[in-house]
């Protein structure tokens, strides 16, 4: 049996995201107290409730989730049972770093493309504040000190290959793309500057869903990203100094860097005949998607070639899609690829992105596809474009239609 993607295309029907989360000035913000897999339930059952599926009509559940460690045996599988979707349901989670909550979507959409599955939840999971410090003692120390490894570092933020940080790819990318440390501060403030705005009007609202989260006053409700810095310019942005290449030659900040931060996002998935047996509304039509691999010391730039691979595969040219959502990992990144593909700035990151909003690694793949589905929809556009960098050198990106 042939399966033809424009006749039997899986529908994205309704998706949100739990609440970035990053304390200023400190890691362990409002959502480091909220177990992951509670976190992930409460957007779970909220994009259920949107889409008007029943727990029990869902087929499958996959979670982009990469620093699992300490979470406990597949925390998908927790978040799902958590949820209310019953235990003949199954769920597990998919790593690929970055773009993991993007992969689940289009592993989600293969599932139904193969007839596999009818209704899929997709999406991203991760808690970096609860990364935990590891140390090896299986077989002891027979002398002398034993160092712990911060896992969210060593599993999450350093590249395998080369053995450094994903912010020296950032440098080299700024090297090799010739993005000056002015260019760079500038991109961040007017990220910051256009969440600020997204804030202010609202943008927001529709894909967020609030979370309780525990106080020593009773459980509290969090319904706003905290990790937007509000007031951002270029006087404060240029004071700050490199992080990854300590001398005059580095440009990568904390400022013009995304967050370290805790999140959930998921979306419902199902084919058009289904979505047209329920009565449902999709919010947009998945039309292709694609991965691709490169330098690993460039990684930044993976957005490119799997930009372009996946609008071929959708027949469409690069001038004619309305908005564009590229995960902001690095602005010296996120500036080469806008170059390279020779972009409309203003179709690109209308709302800001994870420079602003954060970058919670194994959710943020599918926060920006929710980003994007809801930007069309507030804009009117037709046709969106998301897609992110990979650590160890890869890039992902999806085309949905909205209809």
């Amino acid at each position: 049996q042939k399966i033809y993607i424009d006749n039997y295309a899986p529908w994205c029907t309704h998706g949100t995201k739990s609440l970035l989360d990053f304390y200023t000035g400190s890691l362990n913000g409002s959502l480091s107290t909220v177990p992951l897999r509670d976190l992930c339930s409460v957007v779970i059952k909220d994009v259920l409730k949107r889409a008007a599926v029943k727990p029990e009509e869902v087929s499958e559940v996959i979670m982009g989730h990469v620093l699992t460690a300490g979470h406990g045996q597949n925390p998908a599988r927790q978040a799902s049972v958590g949820a209310g979707i019953p235990y003949p349901v199954p769920a597990w989670s998919c790593q690929m770093v970055c773009g993991s909550g993007l992969k689940a979507v289009c592993l989600g959409a293969q599932s139904i493309l193969s007839g596999e599955s009818t209704v899929v939840v997709a999406g991203g999971m991760e808690s970096m504040s609860k990364a935990p410090h590891t140390l090896h003692m299986r077989a002891g120390v027979k002398m002398g000190d034993a160092s712990l490894q911060d896992s969210m570092v060593a599993d999450g933020l350093t590249d395998a290959f080369h053995g450094y940080h994903m912010g020296i790819t950032a440098e080299n990318v700024a090297k090799q793309w010739v993005v000056s440390r002015e260019e760079q501060d500038q991109f961040a403030v007017q990220s910051q500057n256009k969440t600020e705005a997204a804030q202010k009007a609202g943008h927001f609202d529709q894909e967020i869903v609030p979370v309780m989260v525990p106080s020593r006053q009773g459980p509290v409700e969090v319904k706003v990203d905290e990790f937007p810095r509000p007031g951002s310019n270029m006087s404060s942005m240029s004071k700050l100094r490199p992080c990854f290449i300590k001398d005059s030659s580095g440009t990568v900040t904390a400022g013009n860097a995304s967050g370290i931060n805790d999140g959930a996002a998921a979306t419902v998935l199902m084919s058009q005949s289904e979505a047209a047996k329920r009565g449902i509304k999709p919010m947009a039509r998945i039309v292709s998607w694609a991965q691709a691999g490169l330098d690993p010391s460039v990684m930044g730039t993976g957005p490119i070639p799997a930009i372009r691979k996946a609008v071929e595969k959708a027949g469409w040219q690069l001038d004619h899609v309305d908005l564009f959502e590229i995960n902001e990992a690095f602005a010296a990144q996120s500036i080469a690829v806008v170059k390279e593909l020779g972009l409309n700035v203003d179709k690109v990151n209308v709302s800001g992105g994870a420079i602003s909003l954060g970058h919670p690694i194994g959710m943020s793949g599918c926060r920006v596809l929710v980003t994007l589905l809801h930007a069309l929809q507030r804009t009117g556009g037709r046709k969106g474009v998301a897609s992110l960098c990979i650590g160890g050198g890869m890039g992902i990106a999806m085309c949905v239609e909205r209809v």
